[in-house]
């Protein structure tokens, strides 16, 4: 059964038909049924020619009688005093053809006036497939919660399906990006939890950020934004060892990095680089570029990373960005000019609340000879994160010490 096939296809019938009926919750329920019709009969009587228009059909006539049914009496009244029948689209009119939708539902889920944690689920819901539960069990929270927030984000959206114009184009895509960022993000390092990932979140947003740059192949940040997860994952199999102890990207096996991911990672970003102007995704994809083509830590080209940090913080300053500055400028003019860099966030809420910044500073500490001090940086770092993974080896850390 081609259940790939069905997943890429799914969000395109969807964004047709909410872009032509508006009506979010209907529109799903009968993609829903032409999927379970699909999964029914394909195996035995094979793959349509024109997968999507069958979906599409079979969605369409879902809807029309729904719909039939559920208003017939208010369009025999309607009838009635107007003096004519009135019709339903019928399940051929108004063929998209081959028109990509899944970008126009991305934009719909990532609406700006949606908070972010319905952006998330909603993506994740009517675009990436996952199941309430799924979602729920991903980012750590109550399912009724998740099921309030996307029931909440589909009435928010409602009749609200258009391409944006103008300046309010780069907004949307930008919302777009972030969502799929933050979905990797939870999926590349969990936030909490027994596992350090969440494979089937970074796959899925490698999968949709692939269906964007399908429909915007000219765009950079896009392709900086696949280069980034490309390269980034790549490393994925050697950042844990036995019984998922986190292993340090300077302590990593590189040969176990994927060679094929990290090839074609280089090139999106080498060719968007010459082609587009720079953005901040390009900028990390850059940045993740200079790792993965390097032999090993210590032959890492630690200059070139620390400037292409110093241009992403003027171009889009943020403390985290901050926090991987000072650890290029630790290694290239010592780890006393890296903790220099960090005394500034400590007044910074968006990460002095957090895990990062004490175990930061605890590495830069420990690489400056100050045992005592980095001791307690670590722990306080394994005080505060919600990792299990990051929390042993912050631990680990800190009883190596004395």
């Amino acid at each position: 059964m081609p259940e790939d096939l069905l997943r890429d296809l799914a969000p395109q019938v969807l964004g047709a038909l909410v872009r032509r009926h508006g009506r979010f919750d209907a529109c799903e329920d009968a993609v829903q049924e032409a999927l379970l019709a699909a999964a029914q009969q394909w195996p035995h009587e094979g793959v349509p020619d024109n997968p999507r228009a069958w979906l599409l059909t079979v969605a369409t006539r879902r809807l029309t009688d729904q719909w039939r049914s559920e208003s017939a009496r208010r369009r025999r009244e309607a009838a009635s005093a107007s003096g004519s029948e009135p019709t339903s689209p019928g399940p051929g009119g108004d063929q998209p053809g081959d028109r990509d939708d899944t970008l126009l539902l991305l934009f719909l889920c990532c609406h700006p006036d949606l908070p972010p944690p319905s952006q998330l689920a909603l993506t994740l819901r009517a675009v990436g497939g996952l199941t309430t539960a799924e979602i729920a069990r991903a980012f750590m929270v109550p399912e009724p919660t998740v099921a309030q927030r996307i029931s909440r984000a589909k009435r928010s959206v409602a009749g609200g399906f258009a391409m944006p114009d103008g300046d309010e184009w780069g907004r949307r895509l930008g919302v777009v990006l972030h969502v799929l960022y933050l979905v990797f993000n939870e999926g590349y390092t969990a936030t909490s939890g027994d596992d350090l990932h969440r494979p089937e979140l970074a796959i899925e947003a490698v999968r949709l950020t692939r269906a964007v740059r399908r429909s915007l192949p000219d765009d950079g940040e896009v392709a900086g934004l696949l280069a980034l997860m490309l390269l980034t994952d790549a490393r994925r199999a050697a950042r844990t060892g036995p019984g998922g102890t986190l292993v340090p990207l300077a302590e990593q096996d590189r040969s176990r990095w994927d060679a094929a991911q990290i090839t074609e990672g280089v090139a999106l970003i080498t060719g968007s680089l010459a082609h587009t102007p720079m953005g901040p995704y390009q900028l990390q994809a850059a940045i993740a570029a200079v790792h993965a083509e390097a032999e090993s830590d210590a032959a890492t080209d630690w200059p070139q990373i620390a400037a292409l940090y110093d241009l992403l913080g003027r171009i889009a300053p943020n403390p985290m960005v901050t926090l991987n500055h000072a650890v290029a400028v630790a290694k290239v003019d010592g780890p006393l000019a890296g903790l220099d860099m960090l005394a500034p966030l400590d007044a910074d809420p968006r990460v002095a609340r957090g895990h990062r910044l004490h175990a930061v500073r605890a590495h830069l500490l420990e690489s400056a000879g100050d045992h005592r001090a980095a001791r307690a940086a670590y722990r306080e770092a394994a005080r505060r994160t919600s990792s299990m993974p990051e929390k042993r080896y912050l631990e680990t850390r800190a009883n190596g010490l004395g």
